[in-house]
Parts: structure tokens; C-alpha cells; sequence
């Protein structure tokens, strides 16, 4: 009887011994202060049932089944067994051709590249006509004429020009949000049409309305802006220099207008020189671009421009820049050496540091378009 009992005994502990241990060992350790478990602590949610612990507390116990199972229950299974497939939003996308992901210049010029442009190439006019004196003076004085090998990626240019912006093609719905993101730091997406546009410096909530003259062209441009490293401070500063709570100007609408400068510079062979030269078109065009707009804001902020001066700002700087394009591009080209030095920009220290202003309905801008060319030669159709 007694060796009977200590058997029962022994084995009753040895039983008890095997559950504490195995116990301890599947309990997850606990914080003393919130006594959460550190197990599960940074776990995703949608690893939590793959956990061992719960996996066991989960388990069926020795065949046990429930008789009933409720509606709830079953809903609740399906909403926990659908955790797997729930996705984290991210700012980058599987798709190349999701909006969400930034696009950089080559792609979306690539993508230009490969579409069927012919429709928007028959209203193309390459060069400006010329008549009596001013033909005569352009062939003893003017620049040379583009290379044979060349013309068609002016053309390309000048096509782009005329195209509009569609809402519906996704690569035209990644430019706008990639200029948008670059611009304003965010790394959510926005809607094509909207306010916000105007915070950037659109004339109204849906952008397509003022490239005018300039086209997808003008898009593209700022893409080539935000999206190069050695131009993307450049381009930040002067949208802060242009919500300057006296100084500021509509900062997109003023990119559009040097790009109507740079279109009429080409068309006027005022690049073929340096297109020669370099023996490309579409960066001597986006380097032009850019010297233009770096001119306009050094001048705009040496000499303390308002918006009032706006149309004649442009005027002047559109002279100067078909007159001396290699003297804009070498100042462009000093500043990116500056810049990639660490060193003051050429806009000089920022004296923005008073509030910036936002965006103003009541704003009236003059552009280029606004004003009466000097000559037949300021005409500005594409």
C-alpha cells in the first residue's frame, strides 16, 4: 500500500515537474513595468498568428469542436485569416505605372519617345519664318543653322510642346505627383486636381489649364528640375524665394514661362551653336531652361521684384537670353560647381526668413504671352 502510494506520488510530481517546465519554457518574459510580453513586443500584426504561443493557446485540445459555431465567430475567423494578405501602403509601388512612385526625367521622356506623337507633330513650325530685312541680317550675322542630325530631336521637343496634359495616362499623373512630392517634402500622394496646385503656384486646381504655349514640355522641364540632384536645390530655393511674404511670384507659372523663353530660343536658332557644339538638343534645351530660371531669380531677388514686375522681368531676361545663351549656361555651370562644393548658392544667403506668404488668388501675374513682341520675330507660335 505504501509503495503503491510513493509510486503515485513520484509520478504526480514528475508530471508536475514536465508542465511547470514546459510551461516555462513557452512563456514569453514579461516587462516589469507594463508586464507585456517582450516576445510579442515589435511584432507585426500579421506574424502574430504565425506565433508558436498562440498557435498552441489556439490548438485544438484533444479533439475538442465546438457543437455551434456563431455567425460572429466565423466573421471572426475570416477577418483573422485575412490578416496575411493585408499590405502595408508605401510610398513605392509594384507597378511602374502606379502614380505613387516617383518617375525621373528619362523615363518619362522615354516614354514620349515611344508613343505615337504624328498628330501633334503636324502643327509643329521648327524655325520662325523670316522675311525682307530680318532674313537678310539672320543669314550674314545670325547663328548656324542646327545639324541635319539633329533636327528630329528638335522636333521631338517642339512635339512635346504641344502636347496637353493627360489626366488620364499615368505617366503624366507621375510627373505632376513627383514634382509635387520633390517640391513640397511629402511623401503622400495628392490628387491631380485640387488647391493644393495653387500652393505650388498654378493659376487654378487643375494644372492643365495654364501650359498654355508651352505644353507637357513645360512639365517636364520642372521634372528635370526637381528630379537632377545637382538642380534640385536650385529648384527648392527659388520656390522659397517665391513664397516670400513680399517678393513672391506663382512659381510654377513662372517656370512655364522660361519654358516658352527656351522653346522660341530653339526655334529661333539661338541653341543650334551650342547644340552643335555638344551634338545633343534635349539637355542644351534643359540647361538653357535652367540658367534662364536662375537668372529670373537672382534678378528677382537682388532687385527686389514684385509680382507687378513680372511681365517685364520676363521681357528683358528673354532678350538677354537668346542674345547670350553661352553666357547663362557658364553662370548655370558655376553655380551647380559651387553648389556641389557646399558652398553660398549664387542667390546668396536666403533673406526669405521673414513669414512666407501663401498662395494668392488675388495675385495678377504678366508672363511673356501677355506682352506685345518687340518685332516679328517675338511671335510665339510653336
Amino acid at each position: 500500500m505504501n509503495e503503491k502510494s510513493c509510486s503515485f506520488h513520484n509520478e504526480k510530481e514528475l508530471r508536475d515537474g514536465q508542465v511547470e517546465s514546459m510551461c516555462a519554457g513557452c512563456s514569453p518574459p514579461y516587462d516589469a513595468d507594463n508586464s507585456a510580453p517582450l516576445a510579442f513586443r515589435g511584432l507585426p500584426i500579421s506574424e502574430l498568428k504565425n506565433h508558436s504561443i498562440l498557435r498552441a493557446l489556439t490548438a485544438e485540445a484533444d479533439g475538442w469542436e465546438p457543437g455551434v459555431v456563431s455567425a460572429e465567430v466565423l466573421r471572426a475567423q475570416e477577418e483573422w485569416e485575412a490578416v496575411d494578405n493585408i499590405q502595408p501602403e508605401t510610398g513605392s509601388q509594384a507597378s511602374s505605372d502606379q502614380p505613387g512612385q516617383l518617375i525621373s526625367f528619362s523615363e518619362a521622356l522615354q516614354h514620349f519617345q515611344t508613343v505615337d506623337l504624328s498628330s501633334f507633330k503636324k502643327r509643329i513650325q521648327p524655325t520662325i519664318r523670316r522675311t525682307g530685312l530680318a532674313a537678310l541680317r539672320h543669314c550674314l550675322f545670325g547663328p548656324p543653322k542646327l545639324h541635319q542630325g539633329l533636327r528630329e530631336e528638335r522636333d521631338l521637343v517642339l512635339t512635346i510642346a504641344q502636347c496637353g496634359l493627360d489626366s488620364q495616362d499615368p505617366v503624366h499623373g507621375r510627373v505632376l505627383q513627383t514634382i509635387y512630392k520633390k517640391l513640397t517634402g511629402s511623401r503622400f500622394d495628392c490628387a491631380l486636381h485640387g488647391d493644393h496646385w495653387e500652393d505650388l503656384g498654378f493659376q487654378g486646381a487643375n494644372p492643365a489649364t495654364d501650359l498654355r504655349g508651352a505644353g507637357f514640355l513645360a512639365l517636364l522641364h520642372l521634372l528635370y528640375l526637381v528630379m537632377d540632384s545637382k538642380t534640385l536645390l536650385m529648384a527648392q530655393e527659388i520656390f522659397r524665394l517665391s513664397r516670400h511674404h513680399i517678393q513672391q511670384f506663382p512659381f510654377c507659372l513662372m517656370s512655364i514661362n522660361i519654358t516658352r523663353i527656351a522653346i522660341q530660343a530653339l526655334r529661333e536658332e539661338c541653341l543650334s551653336r551650342e547644340c552643335n557644339r555638344q551634338q545633343k538638343v534635349i539637355p542644351v534645351v534643359n540647361s538653357f531652361y535652367a540658367a534662364t530660371f536662375l537668372r529670373l531669380a537672382h534678378i528677382w531677388r537682388t532687385q527686389q521684384k514684385t509680382i507687378s514686375d513680372s511681365g517685364f522681368v520676363l521681357k528683358d531676361l528673354e532678350v538677354l537670353a537668346k542674345k547670350s545663351p553661352r553666357r547663362l549656361l557658364k553662370t548655370l555651370e558655376i553655380y551647380l560647381a559651387r553648389v556641389s562644393k557646399g558652398q553660398a548658392s549664387l542667390l546668396g544667403a536666403q533673406k526669405c526668413s521673414g513669414p512666407q506668404a501663401p498662395h494668392s488668388k488675388d495675385l495678377t501675374f504678366t508672363g511673356v504671352c501677355d506682352l506685345l513682341p518687340h518685332s516679328s520675330e517675338g511671335t510665339w507660335l510653336i
